[in-house]
């Protein structure tokens, strides 16, 4: 059996990088940026470190399973992003939640990647070091830290326990329970509570794992002879080697001098030869080694290791990377092909950029369950070419591109400030989600105002007696607003439908208005009209609506002033034309 891939994700901050520096005896976690993981990283776990970790708890029992390979990423977008040919790349997945804090935005959408992929996973409930109380037992099993602890402290627990359980159920509509109370690990999904800062509870994680792969993986974990295949890892320059990947080899032999077939951000696949394998020594971090690499001629899987080769520097990350068969044609083809974008796209919908194949399919996956169309999706920075194309679009709603792990290019940004295109950058696809639909509420009420500035509204005004300001050229009279609403541009007529004019101005006192609302008295400037002819004062005269505007207000919820002056307006029209807006 090779070794599984246990991938650790969950919500920042809650302690993944803690639990697996814990794990290794590393401090990995403090020489990255604010504490939080930048990078994907990986790590190899013999299982002789597992039985010496574990102590007594392993007993005599010995297991088929070589050892674990850790990867530890960013977030839950960097998981997925993490594919093999078969999907995830992770046979095993360790799901970290702050036992203080629950279920967070990214641990829901961890879980339903998790689900979505198929991923067998663990939840590792960490920080119970912070319970109020708690006496740390530094390295013990969790029943031995236990047995150490304040009753009160342990019914805490077991209330934080419970109030997670139940949230795992609501949002995944699944079993879970603490892992020493599982009859059926088939049923229920195992909660090891723990601390990455004391290492309790650490030995029964890896136990857990351990079990769950020798005991259900077993058939997926025999090793495979033939071509070595992986998944890039992250690609980088390294000083004296120039551009170097980071690679997990997750099936068959990968050999110094081999033909490799990789896939490109730039389209087709890379074609190249293995100069160099690098490989960590147990326990020391891919991306950030205390120790000197290894030399390796050979490895097969599932083995992390640092590839050296020439023309990396368009290497995808989450892309393939595959030993070229004797036909190189077809094993070009076939990495072509499972670098392709699997996604639905829409005839409307906004464009979407990102950094890898997998994570454009993870946020594609969070879109569509949040009913969000896409219209176009792609590799690397927004272009200036994406901001004209998205300014194009018909739907206002649009107009708007999503940047995911990925820059925006200087010309763009200006394109989009002068053509009115929204941005939406981020690293975590929750973000993005979350301000787009912020944005499309607030877009929809500015839509919907401008829209209803447009539509000519029913409205009805008096000329009051003593306010003829001005006899003609224009008339100029104050009125009292009877009913809905009045407008400058809008056109005036009688109750027998005879126009009188339009509306050039509305005025208050010195303040020039906008419109003028029911039981309003203000002085309105009247085009074509003269006192005396067209009008006088205690005439009643109803806004004149336009046919397509009497259409498009029929479908609209009006108040009972507006709907009570269109039906007069109706009734005036159908006089003369019985079908009249309709």
């Amino acid at each position: 059996m090779r070794q599984p891939i246990v991938s650790v994700l969950g919500h920042v901050d809650h302690g993944k990088s803690t639990i697996l520096d814990s794990i290794r005896g590393t401090n990995v976690v403090s020489r990255e940026a604010g504490g939080i993981t930048q990078h994907i990283g990986a790590t190899d776990v013999p299982i002789e470190t597992i039985y010496s970790l574990c102590g007594g708890l392993v007993g005599g029992q010995r297991f088929a399973v070589p050892g674990l390979l850790f990867i530890d990423t960013p977030g839950h977008y960097s998981f997925i992003s993490l594919r093999s040919r078969g999907g995830a790349l992770a046979d095993l997945a360790i799901l970290v939640v702050d036992i203080n804090e629950g279920l967070k935005p990214q641990t829901t959408e961890s879980i339903s990647i998790l689900r979505k992929l198929r991923t067998p996973f663990v939840i590792a409930a960490n920080k119970i070091d912070l319970i109020p109380g708690w006496r740390a037992q530094k390295g013990k099993p969790i029943g031995e830290s236990l047995e150490a602890q304040d009753p009160r402290v342990s019914s805490e627990l077991d209330e934080k326990l419970y109030a997670l359980v139940g949230r795992l159920y609501e949002v995944g509509d699944f079993s879970a329970d603490r892992f020493d109370r599982i009859a059926d690990f088939t049923k229920s999904v195992a909660i090891v509570p723990v601390s990455g800062k004391t290492g309790e509870g650490l030995a029964d994680l890896l136990l857990i794992l351990i079990g769950l792969a020798q005991k259900f993986l077993e058939s997926d974990l025999q090793t495979e002879e033939g071509p070595g295949e992986g998944t890039v890892l992250e690609v980088k320059e390294d000083r004296g080697m120039g551009t170097v990947m980071d690679t997990i080899v997750y099936s068959g032999t990968m050999t110094v001098g081999d033909t490799i077939v990789i896939s490109s951000a730039k389209g087709a696949p890379i074609q190249t030869k293995i100069r160099a394998m690098l490989r960590p020594k147990p326990l020391d971090e891919i991306r950030d080694p205390n120790q000197k690499f290894d030399h390796v001629d050979s490895v097969s899987a599932a083995t992390g290791i640092r590839v050296v080769a020439p023309n990396l520097e368009d290497a995808m990350a989450g892309g393939l990377v595959r030993v070229a068969s004797d036909d190189i044609e077809k094993t070009l083809e076939e990495v072509q092909k499972a670098s392709a974008i699997d996604v639905e796209l829409s005839e409307q919908g906004i464009i979407v950029r990102g950094d890898t194949v997998g994570s454009l399919e993870a946020l594609a996956f969070e879109a569509k369950n949040a009913e969000m169309p896409l219209r176009k999706i792609g590799i690397g920075n927004v272009s200036r070419k994406d901001v004209v194309e998205a300014s194009n679009f018909d739907d206002p709603l649009h107009k708007a591109i999503f940047a995911f792990s990925v820059g925006v290019n200087a010309d763009a940004r200006g394109a989009a400030r002068e053509l009115g295109v929204t941005l939406f950058e981020s690293k975590v696809v929750y973000k993005l989600l979350e301000d787009y639909e912020v944005w499309c509420k607030e877009r929809s009420r500015e839509l919907e105002a401008k829209k209803r500035l447009a539509i000519v509204y029913p409205g009805k005004v008096s000329i009051l007696r003593d306010h003829v300001f001005r006899v003609s050229k224009p008339a100029i009279v104050g009125v009292r607003v009877l009913a809905g609403r009045v407008r400058p541009g809008h056109g005036l007529m009688r109750d027998d439908g005879r126009p009188v004019g339009r509306i050039k101005s509305i005025r208050k006192g010195e303040k020039t208005l906008p419109e003028a609302r029911m039981g309003d008295e203000v002085a309105i400037a009247i085009d074509a009209a003269t006192v005396g002819r067209q009008i006088d004062v205690e005439d009643i005269l109803l806004v004149d609506v336009p046919e397509g505007h009497a259409r498009e207000l029929l479908s609209q919820k009006l108040s009972m002033d507006e709907q009570e002056v269109l039906d007069a307006v109706l009734k005036i029209k159908r006089k003369e034309r019985p079908f009249w807006g309709s």
